[in-house]
């Protein structure tokens, strides 16, 4: 009895390992995520439209989107990305603004973030968020032509 609950657990543990593994190697390149396919360092990207800030969802309250797994602080805001996750997921695959604007992937910080015409961006740092500032529509603008150019290009095959 003790070493078939202890086979089950350990099948248990390795199926849950597995399945973060595939989807870390999902999100593959075209997401910021931890090796562990983790999104925003764990945070709810909806709190950010519906708390103004963001805050750290729970290990038990999940979505995937593009291979990548979202936490959330509550089962409402799960539902409401889960109905429009791309309405709620930071643009830029979650990497710095300012550095896809560059053609670099940067690892963008959940603290470090602003709301645009409804969508969510991230920054690298506070100094590199000011510099983001300076021309917000422009930077935007050439984001998103740069963001076609390498958004399935891992970060260390760009200048």
């Amino acid at each position: 009895m003790i070493r078939s609950n202890l086979i089950r657990n350990s099948l248990a543990a390795f199926a849950v390992a597995a399945t973060l593994t595939t989807s870390a190697m999902a999100a593959g390149v075209d997401v910021n995520a931890t090796p562990t396919g983790l999104a925003m360092r764990g945070f709810d990207p909806v709190s950010y439209f519906t708390g103004g800030s963001p805050e750290a969802g729970k290990v038990n309250l999940t979505a995937e989107y593009n291979g990548a797994v979202y936490r959330f602080t509550t089962e409402s805001n799960r539902d409401t990305f889960k109905a429009d996750p791309a309405k709620y997921a930071p643009q830029y695959g979650g990497y710095c603004a300012m550095g896809t604007a560059m053609g670099l992937k940067l690892d963008g910080d959940p603290n470090v973030w602003k709301i645009v015409d409804g969508k969510l961006y991230l920054n690298l740092n506070q100094a590199v968020s000011s510099r983001w500032h300076d021309d917000i529509p422009g930077n935007i603008d050439t984001a998103d032509v740069k963001w076609d150019e390498i958004e399935h290009k891992d970060p260390s095959e760009l200048d």
